[in-house]
């Protein structure tokens, strides 16, 4: 089980989860951040300090957002378990899902 950071996050990446999380699993994409399945412990630190309110356990995922589950899960496929996300920096890319997106604005 994890938590999934879903579209209110796109384009804009307020990090307050990042500074939360005790285990350094939220990863930078180029438009949104991605919680590691393998290597969040499920402490929901990370859930109430979102501003836009972006993340949710993945049972709890609104049906309109459900797509990022997957979106979270296969962003490390490629990626595997790097162990940390403040090691690895920003990694500049997005799933394909999220790059297709139009622009996000605030409250969308």
């Amino acid at each position: 089980m994890t938590y999934v950071i879903a579209l209110p996050c796109v384009d804009v990446k307020d990090r307050a989860c990042v500074d939360e999380c005790p285990v350094d699993c939220i990863y930078e994409g180029d438009r949104t951040l991605y919680i590691h399945p393998d290597e969040c412990v499920d402490c929901g630190a990370c859930e109430p300090v979102c501003p836009v309110e972006a993340i949710y356990y993945e049972d709890d995922v609104p049906e309109e957002w459900s797509a990022f589950y997957d979106v979270n899960v296969d962003f490390f496929k490629d990626l595997g378990s790097p162990g940390g996300a403040a090691k690895l920096g920003p990694t500049g890319k997005d799933h394909p899902y999220v790059s297709a997106l139009p622009p996000q604005s605030a409250g969308e």
